[in-house]
């Protein structure tokens, strides 16, 4: 156990980063098979020493700028504890009807559970049910959870547990709630929509679809994975407590599956700059902007032209930067496919995203961002320290086919405020 202690704080999506979670994809991303690989959300396998690789250009250049923890490392961490052990088990177990194979991970040591709780716990075949069964594992591989900005999401001086969409990912929200209530490296407040009295199984809400744009601003996607019932309940909490905030809600499509949450199309650079998807950002279509206003209690709720536009009414008037450049909206397309428009930023002005996407790249380029490979990073041949604008890049070939970008793989829990 770390003897430091992080509080929560997080009031934009550029503030100079003090701390981010991040989980190295490991055996349960190999525990995938092209049967099972749609209904672990993907529709490809994933080559795992590539996709390891890659994400250690992502992992070894943000310990080069920021404290950096494994969710594995936490969970190990708690499950030394037998008191929290036996709660995580409990709520695991239970959540997924898994109680008769509680005996076998009761033996296991913290490291080995840690383990299996992430890469799969294999059935026993010990009851006829069990042995006619088609599933292999009792508690299945969390294939998603390398994007750990999905489970948890940090707004202001709290952190939202997300109610996931898919069953499949929900022991991925328990772990991180265990992680933030329990851990001894956060002084943590958490929210969990299922735990509130205004919980409805239509309420879901993903990390990738919330953007903090300023203390009292949020951005949300209404998208495949987060309902108007998600974005409501957050709407029913700020009316209780009389608090004030701007939600400007962004519909997407649900198909094609790049579009799954609001920062596949739509990304902060800094304090006057975002990347954007202008065919869906920035051009008319049936996908509304709407501007939610919670007010004293009170809510009010209007449609606005664009996001950018509500943004500007707000004192936020920011230029966008075109994902896949602005000649050729076939390469936006691709680009964007490979979640092009998907950047996270460690400082104002300085991110972090695929090499693959080049078009994109150039366009940052073009906007006064200097170019830096992570590769040089880790090995000193280069540092974001020494420029004003810097977009740092990563290997992407196999990392951007699990559906995410770099936004995606990063949940950070404290941020400088920007002035």
């Amino acid at each position: 156990m770390r003897a430091e202690t992080f509080k929560i704080r997080l009031n934009s999506e550029i503030g100079k980063l003090n701390g981010v979670i991040l989980h190295t994809p490991g055996a349960e991303v190999q525990n995938m098979t092209p049967e099972n690989a749609e209904r672990a959300l993907y529709s490809d396998i994933l080559n795992l020493k590539v996709a390891q690789d890659e994400y250690n250009q992502l992992s070894g250049f943000l310990s080069k700028v920021t404290h950096t923890y494994q969710v594995k490392t936490l969970l190990e961490d708690l499950l030394e504890n037998s008191r929290l052990r036996e709660n995580l088990l409990d709520r695991i177990c239970d959540n997924e009807n898994a109680m008769h194979h509680r005996h076998v991970l009761d033996k296991l040591d913290h490291k080995s559970l840690a383990a299996q709780i992430i890469e799969g716990v294999i059935m026993t075949k010990n009851t006829l049910s069990a042995y006619l069964s088609k599933d292999r594992y009792a508690l299945k591989p969390l294939h998603n959870f390398f994007f750990t900005r999905d489970a948890a999401i940090t707004i202001n001086d709290k952190v939202l547990i997300a109610r996931m969409a898919n069953k499949v990912r929900e022991r991925e929200s328990i772990i991180m709630q265990s992680v933030f209530d329990f851990h001894p490296l956060f002084s943590a407040n958490t929210v969990n929509p299922v735990e509130d009295k205004y919980f409805d199984e239509q309420n879901t809400i993903e990390g990738g679809d919330v953007l903090v744009a300023r203390k009292d601003v949020l951005l949300i996607g209404n998208s495949s994975r987060t309902t108007s019932q998600g974005i409501d309940y957050l709407l029913h909490r700020l009316r209780e407590r009389k608090e004030n905030m701007h939600i400007i809600v962004q519909e997407l499509p649900y198909s094609p599956e790049s579009f799954i949450h609001l920062d596949m199309v739509f990304t902060f650079l800094d304090k006057d700059k975002c990347m954007v998807y202008e065919p869906l950002i920035l051009k008319p279509s049936r996908f509304q902007t709407v501007h939610i206003v919670a007010e004293g209690g009170k809510v009010k709720i209007f449609e606005e032209e664009n996001l950018l536009s509500a943004l500007k009414k707000l004192g936020m008037d920011l230029e966008p930067v075109l994902c896949g450049g602005t000649t050729d909206q076939w390469i936006q397309q691709r680009e964007q496919w490979h979640s092009g428009a998907n950047f996270f930023a460690f400082e104002p002005g300085k991110v972090v995203g695929y090499e693959r996407n080049s078009y994109t790249i150039d366009e940052l380029n073009n906007h006064g961002f200097e170019v830096l490979r992570a590769k040089d990073v880790i090995k000193g041949k280069a540092h974001p320290d020494d420029y004003k604008k810097c977009v740092v890049t990563i290997g992407g070939s196999e990392l951007s086919r699990g559906g995410g970008g770099a936004r995606c793989m990063t949940m950070p829990f404290n941020r400088d405020d920007i002035g």
